[in-house]
């Protein structure tokens, strides 16, 4: 299982990107604005589980953004 920052996933390398342009022109890490994600996803990997035995509870499935099988 993983529960990520949606973010991370797609957009955040953007952001990332544009963070490390503004550091090597000589932005202070410490006054770059912190931006929180507005979107979490949870992965769950099927395969992984049945393979270690692992039951996934009902709940947590159904909240899950994401399955792998």
């Amino acid at each position: 299982m993983s529960y990520a920052a949606g973010e991370a996933i797609g957009g955040g390398s953007r952001q990332l990107a544009h963070y490390v342009g503004q550091i090597l022109k000589g932005a202070k890490p410490g006054d770059l604005p912190v931006q929180q994600p507005s979107k979490f996803e949870l992965v769950i990997n099927l395969k992984t589980a049945k393979a270690m035995g692992l039951a996934i509870p009902r709940a947590l499935f159904a909240t899950a953004t994401e399955w792998i099988e």
